[in-house]
């Protein structure tokens, strides 16, 4: 179930493309790409699908084949809503796959079951095992949101691993990417929980839950039930994300729609009476969570300053709202990660 909507791929140029350079992208590349394409949808030239590919093709034909990955990464975004933006994540994943071993880290990919609906999905994952990790260390299970999925955020996740010792394991939240189970607030958490319990037999240390943008639900959700040992909030969306009166910035109405699993774009009361199921309210009001680090950008057009704030004052809660930057601070990613990594590193109570 996927559907088309009428989104101005400049607009995403606007919002997303110091996270297109700031990944590894030469930017040279993306201005040709940003001059290039005037279509969201169409899978021909000037199509953002199509352009994007051929730059991917390109770095593929270099054996470039980390860069190939992103450029392929960036034909599939936002959302895989027809065969031409699925065929990019296919190729993505084959990139990914032989730039492998240049990662500098080690790596292995591998499927989790989980749960969804009565029946069983299987959610392929990847585990990034820095040098020296051991079976008593942490392990910190780590995904994107609806938009930015595991292969796009390699670099950060490896970061991590590297500079905290914690091996990782990266996944598509459900709706998203390879996991193939619709979005949604509680059989979602359902395969959520179910990699939780298969990083708990990783190691015989704590497993901690990073979760970036609609990812940081998932994270928040788990750290304040105390179903894992630490959680980092990083733009995640909690309450008044919901509200029926929210605002769609940048073609998110879009997004969260296909993830949804919606066939056509829904109206604004269909989408409302779906994402009201998603406010932690219930968990908020419960004086109980394990440690938790939540962080945002102070001008986030996506995520009210409230979903933030409301952790303030929260027993073994850390809260920045970092100023002049947006959703998921992402240019103040440099700040943010050292935040995370002083985080679970010092203050995280392994």
């Amino acid at each position: 179930m996927a559907f088309h909507w009428k989104l101005d791929p400049q607009e995403l140029f606007v919002e997303r493309y110091p996270q297109m350079v700031g990944t590894g992208l030469p930017a040279a590349d993306v201005d040709g790409a940003r001059a290039a394409i005037a279509d969201m949808w169409a899978d021909a030239p000037s199509g953002w699908v199509h352009e994007w590919s051929r730059l991917g093709a390109k770095y593929a034909r270099a054996g470039e084949h980390r860069l190939a990955a992103l450029a392929y990464g960036w034909a599939k975004f936002p959302t895989l809503a027809d065969a031409a933006k699925r065929a990019a994540l296919t190729r993505q994943v084959d990139q990914y796959l032989l730039a492998a071993p240049d990662f500098g880290i080690d790596f292995e990919r591998t499927m989790v079951e989980a749960p969804d609906r009565g029946a069983r999905v299987e959610v392929p994952v990847h585990l990034l095992t820095p040098p020296g990790w051991s079976s008593t260390d942490p392990v910190l299970i780590a995904s994107g949101g609806v938009d930015s999925w595991k292969m796009d955020l390699h670099a950060l996740f490896a970061d991590l691993a590297v500079r905290t010792g914690l091996r990782v394991l990266a996944f598509d939240i459900p709706g998203t990417g390879e996991t193939n189970a619709p979005l949604s607030a509680d059989t979602g958490y359902g395969v959520v929980r179910a990699l939780i319990d298969r990083a708990r037999t990783l190691g015989g240390g704590p497993v901690a839950h990073l979760g970036i943008s609609m990812g940081g639900y998932y994270a928040a959700r788990s750290g304040l039930a105390g179903e894992v040992d630490a959680a980092i909030v990083l733009g995640g969306p909690v309450e008044r994300s919901f509200d029926p009166d929210r605002t769609w910035a940048f073609g998110m109405r879009g997004i969260v729609g296909n993830a949804l699993g919606f066939d056509s774009e829904p109206t604004d009361a269909e989408l409302t009476r779906r994402m009201s199921d998603f406010t932690l309210r219930e968990w908020l009001d419960r004086d109980r969570n394990a440690p938790m680090l939540v962080l945002n950008g102070a001008d986030d057009v996506h995520i009210p300053r409230a979903d933030t704030l409301v952790f303030e004052g929260r027993r073994d809660t850390d809260v920045h709202l970092l100023p002049d930057t947006g959703h998921c601070a992402i240019t103040k990613l440099p700040e943010a990660t050292r935040l995370m990594v002083d985080w679970l590193t010092h203050t995280a109570h392994w």
